[in-house]
């Protein structure tokens, strides 16, 4: 499963598919998508109620932020943290009711080239200097680096 926001729609006639795409009132990322972690949690009960219980692997989930690289080489990335432990939440309320989600794959690592916003919009937990290739670690990364280590969210 590849999760990063729900959709919104509403009727529309005058479109091919009668419908039309709505901005919700939940707070964003820097890509324009709401945050709803409990959106995560409907897909898999759904998944779960109508279609396998196979082992679940969460392939992709993750948001971009507008990242500030401090004086000090810092990264303050508290939207990114507080993304992620929601949705980590949700995938340990999940497996607590036998959801068996067997995996996490946070996106992404590094920043990277994404397809249409090219080096302008940031995911990674690493921050990269495209001019020089320097890698920074983000506060999100260390966060991230103690919840493997302590199998624990808090």
């Amino acid at each position: 499963v590849n999760y990063y926001s729900r959709a919104l729609v509403k009727f529309f006639q005058d479109s091919k598919l009668n419908c039309q795409s709505v901005k919700g009132d939940l707070k964003k990322t820097a890509m324009g998508w709401e945050i709803y972690p409990q959106g995560l949690y409907d897909l898999i009960v759904r998944l779960r109620k109508e279609y396998t219980q196979l082992p679940i692997y969460i392939t992709e989930n993750g948001a971009a932020f507008n990242d500030t690289l401090s004086e000090e080489k810092q990264i303050k990335d508290v939207e990114r943290i507080d993304y992620i432990k929601r949705h980590l939440m949700k995938i340990a309320d999940l497996n607590q009711q036998g959801a068996d989600i067997r995996g996490y794959y946070l996106w992404s690592l590094m920043d990277n080239f994404e397809w249409t916003y090219g080096y302008s919009k940031r995911f990674g937990i690493v921050y990269v200097d495209f001019k020089t290739q320097e890698r920074i670690l983000k506060d999100s990364a260390l966060w991230y680096k103690d919840v493997i280590k302590n199998r624990s969210i808090e």
